[in-house]
């Protein structure tokens, strides 16, 4: 097994922010000189990726590229395995995927892993000088400062912002009839919404929220019932939580667990990457 240092916080976002972000988060990962891997698994966020020090590059579907700085990572539907080496430091901004197209003024529908042709772009020259030289804080302030400034200048849609509440308080473990009378919307009227804003249905964002309950649970205790687990979170039974698992993660929620057991995690509140052996 390759071996990390890994160092990870999180940072909660101003309450202005707070229906459009997650959180911001720092990573700090010095692999050494050899080529390493880390393999990041879905979840329901959208990320927005500055990334300093040596160079990043991500394999999708077989495909290799290198990443500029910064990149978004969409919704994705599949494990994506980044690969760097020496020292790299990662500023990210975890977002609900209905907001951050209408944050960022892009056209929704880009999932996986996709480059920004945006201005936010000239952005990461200055937070390159703030981690180059030690002033982490300074380059948080910086980007609050940033996002900020872009939702003042973006209408809240009361409709989407309900929506959002409840699948996030029942961590998308209810159906979108119910989503919809928490909006005070028809199911018709929703979807549409909903697509327009992040490029996915509510039934697409409940899945992946669902599935990463699922895997935080196994992380967290690699023991746990399956069965009781997939009746906690509304899955039919436990081979409906099995076939979900191994859609998105690509391996059966068992194998998962051995992974975990055996010490190749790095898990934060959200964020969690395994490490390639």
């Amino acid at each position: 097994m390759l071996s990390f240092n890994v160092q990870h916080q999180e940072f909660e976002p101003p309450e202005a922010l707070r229906d459009a972000i997650k959180c911001f988060w720092y990573d700090r990962r010095d692999s050494g000189e050899g080529q390493s891997s880390f393999e990041v698994t879905p979840d329901g966020y959208a990320e927005i990726i500055f990334h300093f020090g040596s160079a990043l590059s991500v394999s999708l579907q077989g495909d290799f590229q290198p990443l500029p700085s910064p990149f978004m990572m969409g919704l994705l539907n599949q494990p994506a395995v980044f690969y760097t080496k020496n020292r790299l430091e990662i500023i990210g901004i975890r977002c609900f995927p209905w907001t951050v197209f209408d944050l960022l003024g892009l056209p929704s529908g880009k999932d996986g892993v996709c480059i920004l042709e945006h201005p936010i772009t000239q952005l990461h020259s200055t937070l390159d000088e703030c981690i180059t030289a030690g002033r982490l804080d300074e380059a948080l302030v910086k980007v609050r400062q940033y996002f900020l400034n872009a939702r003042s200048h973006v209408g809240t849609d009361s409709m989407l912002a309900k929506a959002g509440v409840a699948m996030r308080e029942a961590n998308g473990t209810i159906p979108v009839s119910q989503v919809a009378a928490a909006a005070h919307a028809t199911v018709r009227t929703l979807e549409r919404k909903f697509r327009q804003s992040s490029g996915y249905t509510v039934k697409d964002v409940s899945g992946l929220m669902r599935f990463e309950q699922v895997r935080n649970h196994l992380w967290l205790d690699p023991d746990v019932n399956l069965a009781g687990l997939a009746h906690e979170l509304g899955y039919t039974d436990q081979s409906h939580l099995s076939r979900e698992f191994k859609r998105y993660s690509g391996t059966t929620p068992a194998a998962f667990a051995r992974n975990a057991k055996k010490g190749k995690r790095v898990v934060s509140t959200d964020f969690v990457t395994f490490t390639q052996a």
